[in-house]
Order: structure tokens, then C-alpha cells, then sequence
């Protein structure tokens, strides 16, 4: 019994392994793909921005992030080199978290009640939702609000750094788990080269 036990759990863990790297690859890999062509694409603006952050040679760190964002979204959809190209992916959600979003709190959102209970802004998010309540006054008395919200509701974005730490978590787990089996060129490389 103990033995169709352990074979069942191997089964689950080799499943659960195989679809974890691969739904974090097809999660992540657009992100990082549009992040990086933006940063490209404006690369001026970035970098002034950047400048503004006090992030030295701003204009090259511009192309640096858009490049590594870049080239690493396409390494994570052919799943190649994905156990090495998340360590300096995650390294620009260090940055993106120290110096955009640190000083807003850990919630992107203001949520009106506390989803973490590590949040050091408080302040901001009753801000946030008194702001937000203003605003959906002012859209619903000088605006047609119904047209306006019927693809969403109005919100304020507080922009903490909660997405940059959940890629974060969500890179280092595929620095862990690998890019997976069957659907990247990792395993297949290590398949060819574990024949020889």
C-alpha cells in the first residue's frame, strides 16, 4: 500500500512540476515582453525617468532593464536557459520594487480593507479610496458613469511594489523548478547532451 502511495505521489509532484513551470513561463513571459519593448521603445523617457529616481547612467539602465525583460520573455516562452535568465529578471524586480514602488506601500491597489498585513502605507490607501469616492461623485454627477464603469469599475492605483514581489516569488520558483519538461528547449538539450 505504501508503495502506490509513494507512486501516486510521484505521479502528482512530477505532473504538478510539469505544469507549475510551464504555466509560470506562459504567465510571465508576455509581461516581460511588453515591459521590455516598452522600456525599448522609450528609452529616452525611461531613462529622464530613471534620472529621476536617482538610478545612475539612467539611459543605458533603461536599455539594460528593456533588454533583459526582453530577451528574457523570449528565453521563458522557448524555455531555454530559464534557470539563468530569472536571476537578473529577478534582480530588475528588486530594482522596480526599491525605487518605484517602495514608498507606496505594499498593495497596488487601496483596497478599503487590508488583503496583507504587511502593508507600511496604510495612509495611502485611506487616501486612495477617499480620492476614488470623489472621483466616482464627480463622473457620476458630470459624466455618464454607466458608460464609464460598464467595462470596469473606477479605482485609484497606489502602486506598491505587490506585483514586483509576486514576480519575484513566481521567478525564483522557476529558478527552482526549471523550465519543465516536454515544452522547452532546456529538456530537450539536457535529454541530447545526457545521451552523449
Amino acid at each position: 500500500m505504501t508503495g502506490l502511495i509513494q507512486t501516486l505521489q510521484g505521479v502528482v509532484a512530477s505532473v504538478g512540476a510539469f505544469l507549475a513551470s510551464v504555466g509560470l513561463r506562459v504567465y510571465l513571459a508576455p509581461i516581460f515582453i511588453l515591459a521590455g519593448t516598452n522600456k525599448l521603445s522609450h528609452a529616452e523617457s525611461i531613462g529622464q525617468y530613471f534620472g529621476s529616481l536617482g538610478i545612475p547612467a539612467p539611459e543605458l539602465m533603461a536599455y539594460v532593464a528593456g533588454g533583459t525583460e526582453l530577451v528574457g520573455g523570449w528565453l521563458l516562452v522557448a524555455g531555454l536557459a530559464v534557470r539563468w535568465i530569472v536571476i537578473p529578471l529577478m534582480f530588475t524586480m528588486v530594482v522596480a520594487a526599491t525605487t518605484v514602488h517602495w514608498e507606496n506601500g505594499w498593495h497596488v491597489g487601496p483596497e478599503t480593507e487590508l488583503t496583507a498585513p504587511w502593508e507600511w502605507r496604510e495612509d495611502l490607501i485611506e487616501a486612495g479610496v477617499e480620492r476614488r469616492s470623489k472621483a466616482r461623485s464627480l463622473l457620476r454627477r458630470h459624466g455618464n458613469y454607466s458608460y464609464l464603469t460598464e467595462a470596469g469599475s473606477i479605482t485609484i492605483n497606489k502602486n506598491g511594489i505587490e506585483w514586483a514581489a509576486t514576480y519575484f516569488l513566481m521567478l525564483m520558483a522557476l529558478m527552482g523548478l526549471g523550465a519543465g519538461k516536454f515544452v522547452s528547449v532546456d529538456y530537450w538539450l539536457g535529454r541530447f547532451f545526457k545521451k552523449e
